[in-house]
């Protein structure tokens, strides 16, 4: 008589698939050198699944050992903590187990906005307030955070519990550091900037001190645990807390940059932006020459007050042998400072992102352009969303208070490109709803980079199979022929777009959005016999 077989008899390879249904493949990601890695992996926390969805991995794991350990991987592979008690009692009970701790790969750690001492007057505040100003809060419910706040940082228990985890995920590859705005808090902080000084001699809200303690404490538990992490994400960093972070624990930020391979950063908006990345140029210059096994970079400002230094003040002529995407956005740059930086890794660079770029009086675009169409062999994709000429960019907005999502240039980006919100909105039970679709360049607007919390996302990890990579594929745009690259002949005669470079209609002065569509395909759309070898 035939044995009969049990669904505990099949393969763990077999099982993995039947899994693969319910929830992607947790190791699955984008590699860096992609061009929807900066939001997909960096910018952005892991999409929780429907709570359908989760309980189905639980109950999964909950039948025998044998499917517990099989399914592990799809709970515990990206753990997201917020800053606050339950957060970081979640974040010790998953370290505590090893059996689990060994499959965590990406850490977000997700901070709130801290209360200010001596401003933390709430109930005062509120009787001031009219009900319109708080519909359904009360001054308890800040109070409480205000306290749990204050707590934890006294106790240093974030720290203790921070060194635990980054000792247990032994297989950690990726730190992200988000910020968080719950519904209350973007509630409180409008009315204080409402309000004014009124308001904030009772209350204040600040980034800067959340941003620095959180950089202190897990630097402090990577370093302590020597950590084996080699990717740093921070898409809300603000300029004074790295300078505090480097003065507090000078030696030690150079001792982490030394294993990094993928660092991408983005600041908030600063009044003094230029003089605070001034005064850590000579921390970049460090950090930089340190990272030699560099493969990804991207550095963001503010669209509306870009950065007007150097780019070498920041990169110091560094060269990455195995450099394979750089980006950076929003700053005002020569045409020569952009193409020497590019030449100095033209034969690994497959991804370059030149966001929001303004290029200053005496350059022009089509220089950039045609340097690159010309010698980088490797690369598969230029993102200029929203360039311009920094002329003009100053004259559209000179008195206009902020600058909104699609600066002037013709058509807007959102036209084909989506952007993200503002916020990642999560309703009842960590179900994403009302999420806008990501745009081509995977890339968020800097406009906030808050996370908008609607429940806890503590407990595992996971990735949704609805991101691809928007290259230049998905652009409909043939980066080789049918024939093998050992065979090259002349395409020159076979596409519409310009012959070169003289022939791309930039004018000097502006730049509108279908023409940079345009340039961005002509960049990449190279001909086997006549580029650069």
């Amino acid at each position: 008589m035939p044995k009969r077989t049990s669904l505990g008899d099949l393969s763990n390879e077999l099982l993995k698939d039947i899994l693969d249904f319910i929830e992607a493949d947790p190791d699955r990601g984008v590699p860096v050198d992609r061009r929807a890695y900066l939001s997909v992996e960096s910018f952005r926390l892991p999409d929780p699944p429907p709570p359908q969805r989760a309980q189905d991995i639980a109950n999964f794991r909950l039948t025998c050992r044998k499917f517990a350990e099989i399914g592990a991987p799809y709970q515990f592979t990206r753990v997201a903590t917020r800053f606050s008690p339950a957060g970081l009692q979640r974040l010790e009970k998953i370290a505590s187990q090893r059996h689990l701790a060994k499959h965590t790969k990406k850490f977000s750690y997700i901070i709130p906005f801290f209360y200010v001492d001596g401003r933390q007057r709430v109930t005062e505040l509120m009787r001031r307030a009219t009900r319109a100003d708080f519909p359904a809060l009360d001054a308890h419910h800040f109070e409480r955070k205000a306290d749990a706040q204050r707590s934890i940082v006294r106790s240093r228990e974030d720290a203790r519990v921070l060194r635990k985890a980054m000792t247990a995920f032994r297989s950690l590859q990726h730190v992200q550091l988000l910020r968080l705005q719950d519904e209350a808090d973007r509630c409180l902080i409008d009315y204080l900037e409402e309000n004014g000084a009124r308001a904030t001699e009772l209350v204040d809200l600040k980034w800067r001190p959340a941003c620095t303690h959180a950089l202190v404490t897990l630097n402090e538990a990577l370093l302590a645990s020597r950590s084996p992490f080699t990717r740093f994400s921070g898409p809300m960093m603000n300029a004074q807390s790295v300078m505090a972070l480097h003065r507090e624990i000078p030696a030690t930020v150079v001792d982490v940059a030394r294993s990094l391979t993928c660092l991408e950063l983005h600041f908030d908006d600063n009044e003094d932006l230029d003089d605070n990345m001034r005064r850590l140029s000579g921390l970049f210059k460090s950090i930089f020459h340190e990272a030699s096994g560099m493969q990804a970079i991207h550095l963001g400002f503010p669209s509306r007050r870009p950065l007007s230094i150097g780019l070498e003040e920041i990169f110091h002529n560094v060269q990455w042998e195995r450099l394979r995407a750089f980006g950076v956005q929003a700053w005002r740059l020569h045409a020569d400072e952009i193409i020497a930086l590019a030449r100095r890794h033209r034969r690994t660079l497959r991804g370059l992102r030149l966001r929001d770029v303004l290029l200053k009086e005496g350059s022009m675009w089509k220089e950039v352009l045609a340097m690159l169409r010309a010698e980088m062999d490797q690369l598969d994709w230029v993102s200029l969303r929203r360039i311009d000429y920094a002329e003009h960019f100053d004259e559209f907005w000179a008195g206009r208070i902020e600058v909104p999502p699609s600066p002037p240039g013709g058509a807007s980006d959102s036209d084909d490109e989506d952007d993200f919100g503002t916020h990642v909105n999560l309703g009842e039970g960590g179900v994403e709803d009302d999420i806008p679709e990501e745009d081509d360049e995977g890339e968020y607007d800097e406009r906030d980079y808050d996370i908008e919390d609607g429940s806890d996302f503590e407990t595992g990890s996971h990735t949704s199979d609805a991101h691809t990579d928007h290259g230049p594929d998905a652009n409909e745009l043939a980066l080789s022929p049918d024939t093998p690259a050992s065979l090259p002949f002349c395409t020159c005669s076979r596409t519409s777009y310009p012959a070169t470079s003289d022939d791309l209609n930039d004018n000097g002065q502006f730049v509108v959005y279908h023409q940079r569509k345009m340039w961005e395909k002509w960049v990449v759309g190279r001909c086997p016999e006549h580029s650069h070898s």
